[in-house]
């Protein structure tokens, strides 16, 4: 983490945290399956195939397509375009898809709300970059929380840093503290609370290109 620039981690981290926002508003809606957290999201598709004729498989088959679908996009964006640039290339495919789910919200019928999140999410995991560890951006913690046991098992013994625990604990509780926020945007303002991880992603797209634009001044 040490060797990671502080707009990355604080980028990251904001990412982190509109994951979680997003996952929150998706689980709201679609009462009880994720936009992000797809390991859940296997779980409970494999409960529905085994409850012959379960309504709830083939919802979440077009969650499972959509999060592949914008990861997949995502990738090829960012193989595609120059080192510098990619990032910023990803995040803004990831702004699009939220921009699209937040203009459904204004609509009668509010459309495919659900795909497109998950589209979102993602694609945002294709514009991460790993750095000592540390990967901020990320959209789900399961891994996460396991490194942050494995890290504290390790400043316990002394093994390794004394605080090298921090990166993961910081990024499972931006997510946390992002999904608060998220169900209780959700609950006062419906889907129009996803303006607030559009503009979080915009922020961090804005960052990504300034970036890009110093590197190849």
């Amino acid at each position: 983490m040490r060797d990671t620039p502080p707009l990355d981690i604080a980028g990251g981290l904001l990412l982190t945290a509109a994951a979680g926002y997003v996952d929150a508003v998706g689980f709201l809606r679609l009462d009880g399956l994720y936009t992000s957290f797809m390991s859940g999201n296997s779980t409970q598709f494999a409960v529905s195939l085994a409850q012959v004729g379960h309504p709830v498989a083939w919802e979440i088959g077009l969650l499972f397509a959509s999060f592949l679908g914008g990861g997949f996009c995502g990738s090829v964006v960012s193989l595609r375009t120059p080192g510098r640039w990619g990032p910023a290339a990803v995040l803004a495919v990831e702004a699009a898809l939220l921009a699209a789910a937040l203009s459904l919200a204004f609509g009668p019928a509010q459309g495919p709300v659900a795909p497109l999140l998950a589209a979102a999410m993602g694609a945002q995991n294709a514009a991460l970059r790993r750095s000592a560890g540390f990967r901020p951006g990320v959209t789900f913690v399961t891994g996460t929380l396991f490194s942050l046991s494995h890290t504290l098992a390790q400043a316990a013994t002394r093994i390794g840093p004394a605080l090298g625990w921090v990166p993961d604990a910081c990024t499972w509780l931006a997510l946390v503290a992002g999904a608060v926020a998220g169900g209780l945007a959700y609950r006062a303002h419906g889907l129009e609370a996803l303006a607030v991880p559009m503009l979080g992603v915009g922020l961090v797209l804005a960052l990504a290109v300034g970036r890009a634009v110093r590197v190849a001044a």
